[in-house]
């Protein structure tokens, strides 16, 4: 008699599957009971990491970010970064992680009707992104009062997170092969933000500018 071939029933393995019904299907499961009982595991154990399919497809988002940081964390190079080079890594990895998970993300990001719907399943991915740049971006100008110090942090943290929500959206837009207008997007968005907040620019907010202008109004053109 052939032995039963039985799946562990773990965080990642409901992840997989659920993944693959809603991908499948085009909407959620009618229910964690139908759900449980239709891939042999109790509803049990679907508690056990979720309490629901909106806190999976919350935590989904959030897993993405400590995975990209746990790639960061295994480049020997990152750790000598300085703090412009390692949010471009950041997002960089982020968006690839991202790509391997597009139609499913994709999905999440595109479902409700009501675009706030969407975007309250980024609430962890958000708390959890902010305490990344907390660790990389420094306070633009050290003046001895920390009352206002609180607010510059805060100013520069939340600038990051509209930052990256600014390339979600131009990835999710992106047509381009492989994505590769979204890199171009970063690259410049990130040189452009660190001149504006440290070094007060020109040349690269131009230039950023000009790349999107390019992106919305195809025909201009620019010389050098």
């Amino acid at each position: 008699m052939a032995k039963k071939i039985t799946v562990e029933i773990n965080k990642d393995a409901i992840v997989s599957i659920y993944t693959d019904y809603v991908l499948t299907h085009g909407k959620k499961p009618n229910s964690i009971y139908e759900f449980a009982k239709n891939n042999s595991m109790e509803e049990a154990e679907f508690y056990k990491y979720f309490a629901s399919f909106e806190a999976l497809e919350e935590q989904f988002f959030s897993d993405m970010l400590h995975y990209t940081l746990e790639m960061l964390s295994n480049s020997s190079d990152y750790e000598h970064y300085d703090a412009s080079q390692k949010l471009s890594c950041f997002y960089f990895t982020f968006f690839e992680v991202a790509t391997a998970n597009r139609s499913f993300v994709m999905h999440l990001l595109q479902q409700e009707s009501m675009p706030l719907k969407n975007l309250m399943k980024l609430k962890s991915l958000r708390k959890d992104f902010l305490s990344y740049v907390k660790t990389v971006l420094d306070t633009p100008y050290k003046i001895e009062n920390q009352r206002i110090t609180d607010i510059q942090n805060r100013v520069v943290h939340e600038g990051a997170w509209l930052q990256f929500m600014s390339i979600l959206k131009y990835w999710m837009e992106d047509t381009s092969a492989s994505f590769e207008k979204t890199d171009v997007f970063i690259e410049k968005s990130v040189k452009a933000s660190f001149d504006m907040v440290y070094n007060v620019p020109v040349e690269s907010i131009l230039d950023f500018g000009k790349f999107i202008w390019k992106e919305k109004f195809g025909n201009f053109k620019t010389s050098k």
